[in-house]
């Protein structure tokens, strides 16, 4: 059955996600595990190996010390079973922001070593040459404007971005250059909701909102989020399971079980054949 899904089902592409601009919204969340992106995939449109993962999987206190080896892990795994979605990674920080040349080779190598169809970085104004160079040479790119999570040391914790009017402007030519340098989409983070439909309506490729705005062309939430398996969640995240709950209780039930010696019970254990 697996594999007559493989035949049949056309992944989706760079120019697919693009075309989707002004259209039906598209549905992203991040993926970092195999089982995760297998009930993910018929579902959505793209899947994020984000560098989230760090935080999300790892228990780090940002996305800072995230390495290319941990992307490529879980590039790798997401991949095993994501069929249909458009798979993309993220470029882990101090891989892509200085020389080009560097940021192609890290680039070349998450998607030999994982299959996924693009990555995505954290865009700026140092960054814009990169992202053009990297599409020249075969790389599709998405970007990120707005809160940068790995710029998080700079500037002191994550913050909303884009009240103040020239942070604004540079959000918006940073949205614009980016787009301009050749992205299919662009994560717009964390800013005023007014800035995501201004960016939304500037720029030729999709936005893809997260804390922004319900006018942007898609939407990506952190799954783990989304799914209630943090006690906190950012204002941004609506919780559509309470997945932590679940697992307590179903941890306290098993628990409660093995104690009073009611696990295993006659379902769960071998018996020796008779004669």
């Amino acid at each position: 059955m697996s594999s007559q899904r493989q035949e049949t089902v056309r992944r989706l592409t760079a120019p697919d996600i693009a075309a989707r601009k002004g259209g039906v919204p598209i549905v992203c969340l991040t993926a970092y595990t195999a089982p995760m992106a297998e009930l993910l995939d018929d579902h959505c449109d793209l899947m994020l190996v984000g560098d989230s993962v760090g935080m999300v999987v790892h228990g780090l206190p940002n996305t800072v010390g995230v390495t290319l080896e941990m992307m490529i892990l879980h590039g790798q795994a997401v991949m095993r079973t994501a069929k249909k979605a458009m798979v993309v990674i993220d470029m882990p920080f101090g891989s892509y922001e200085g020389a080009p040349e560097i940021a192609y080779a890290n680039a070349a190598r998450l998607m030999k070593e994982t299959g996924a169809q693009a990555v995505k970085v954290e865009a700026g104004a140092t960054v814009v040459h990169t992202v053009d160079y990297l599409i020249k040479r075969g790389i599709p790119v998405m970007g990120h404007v707005g809160l940068r999570p790995q710029a998080v040391l700079v500037d002191g914790a994550f913050k909303a971005k884009g009240k103040a009017r020239d942070e604004r402007e540079a959000i918006l030519a940073d949205a614009k250059a980016t787009a301009e340098a050749g992205a299919f989409a662009v994560v717009v983070e964390g800013v005023a909701e007014g800035l995501a439909r201004e960016i939304t309506q500037a720029i030729d490729v999709p936005t893809i909102g997260i804390g922004a705005s319900a006018g942007c062309d898609g939407q990506i939430l952190v799954t783990d989020d989304m799914l209630g398996l943090f006690d906190w969640t950012p204002k941004f995240v609506r919780r559509y399971g309470d997945l932590r709950g679940e697992i307590s209780r179903a941890v306290a039930n098993y628990a409660d079980d093995v104690r009073q010696r009611r696990f295993p019970g006659p379902a769960e254990i071998y018996f020796a054949k008779a004669g």
